[in-house]
């Protein structure tokens, strides 16, 4: 099926006399009417479900569409983005080990990972999205267990060379994991250049109306983990489950049922079924929502950079702007509909511009059908340093507009008053 079709059918299949939309399965638990049968879900001997915490039918319907949607094996729902990109690193990595990290991704993940995970013993190296084969090789170590970047980082939108982040990884032994929230599956597949590892903050373009937090992770199913000892949660009996060995035991799945069986077992950061029911809702227009986001944003970035009002506009998918010619290579058919910009004036002209919109809303969220605006050096980035700000790609003045899918020309009136109102 093509992509616009898969996002209509994708993941679930009624059969006859079935419900024609996904339902929703909104039970903690499930029946059985023997113990030998329940027994061996809790082995991991059958499929099935027993707990919703592990599994449930709404969510995982949802979780096979957006595996589908991006060419993988297997992927299982999070309650929210953040959930994603820790267990996606902390599948694999654990205390002692370390991984290689784009600086120039969302400020919530850094803290996570120069913060949060550091105190779970798991040390982290910050690299630039341009480094070069040279600079990218330096930054590994022998107990290094994954690289982890953006393909279109949040907020700076630098784009990703996905082929030479993936090339590092390998000659290393460690898979490459890629957060392709921004872009999606609609503009770019990172599967096909060599990524492992997708997440996605669901919260954003595919729900597409900012009514449910979530994430998800997807599996390529490419990834060999037996090719070294680097991975021994996936290759060495787990005693927790009476010595299964994920990789003899579920191939291609390893990776994907250790998250579930493991991590959400005893983490448990799962999204509701009914939040999974509205993901699948939003899924079913991400082709068409995504092409307007990005119409839109290319007409909003050109009135920007022709305005005489600001000093950068970056947005990949425009001639001319940073990142065009590598985003022709990944996303020939558009980035998102995120635009970063520089306005004359400093923070006080950025300030006075967010300020004075009307159409748009300022908002700390990114990525939904309405247009919202942000200024990340006091919001998103807050926790970051002057220096962790100028290594991510962030200034006083860069302002972070998310355009959305109003009729274009109230979008680029209301840009031009706020403008005016900025320079004043």
């Amino acid at each position: 099926m093509h992509t616009e079709t898969k996002c209509i059918l994708g993941g679930y299949n009624p059969n006859n006399g079935e419900p024609r939309q996904l339902p929703i399965t909104q039970s903690t638990t499930f029946r059985y009417e023997s113990s030998v049968e329940m027994g061996k879900l809790f082995d991991l001997e059958a499929p099935g479900y027993f707990y919703t915490r592990l599994q449930n039918p709404t969510n995982d319907a949802t979780a096979a569409k957006i595996a589908a949607l991006e060419g993988g094996v297997a992927a299982i729902l999070t309650s929210s983005g953040q959930a994603a990109s820790f267990y996606s690193v902390f599948n694999i990595a654990a205390a002692g080990d370390h991984v290689v990290s784009s600086a120039a991704i969302y400020g919530g993940t850094f803290n996570l990972f120069n913060v949060t995970m550091r105190k779970l013993g798991i040390d982290f190296t910050f690299v630039s999205p341009q480094a070069t084969a040279e600079e990218l090789a330096a930054a590994f170590r022998p107990n290094t267990k994954a690289v982890f970047a953006e393909t279109l980082s949040n907020p700076s939108l630098d784009v990703l060379d996905i082929e030479e982040f993936a090339k590092a990884a390998h000659a290393h032994g460690v898979p490459l994991i890629v957060d392709n929230t921004f872009p999606t599956p609609i503009n770019c597949r990172p599967f096909e250049f060599g990524a492992d590892i997708v997440t996605h903050s669901t919260t954003k373009y595919m729900d597409g109306h900012a009514t449910s937090v979530g994430g998800v992770i997807v599996d390529s199913g490419n990834f060999d983990w037996t090719q070294n000892d680097k991975f021994p949660g996936l290759t060495t009996p787990d005693d927790s489950y009476h010595g299964i060995t994920y990789t003899e035991r579920f191939g291609k799945l390893a990776y994907i049922t250790k998250a579930t069986a493991q991590l959400m077992r005893d983490l448990g950061s799962i999204p509701s079924p009914f939040n999974a029911f509205l993901l699948n809702l939003g899924l079913e227009t991400l082709h068409l929502r995504v092409e307007r986001h990005c119409q839109n944003a290319l007409r909003v970035a050109e009135y920007l950079r022709d305005s005489g009002c600001t000093e950068e506009v970056t947005y990949p998918g425009m001639p001319g702007s940073r990142g065009y010619d590598l985003a022709q290579k990944y996303m020939p058919n558009g980035t998102s509909g995120v635009i970063s910009f520089r306005i004359k004036g400093g923070r006080e002209a950025a300030t006075k511009f967010m300020d004075a919109l009307k159409v748009a809303e300022i908002a700390t969220h990114v990525a939904d059908a309405r247009t919202c605006c942000l200024h990340p050096a006091s919001t998103t980035h807050r926790q970051l340093t002057a220096q962790e700000l100028i290594d991510c790609g962030i200034s006083e003045n860069l302002i972070r507009f998310s355009v959305g899918i109003e009729h274009i020309d109230d979008l680029l009136a209301d840009v031009q008053q706020a403008l005016e109102a900025s320079q004043k």
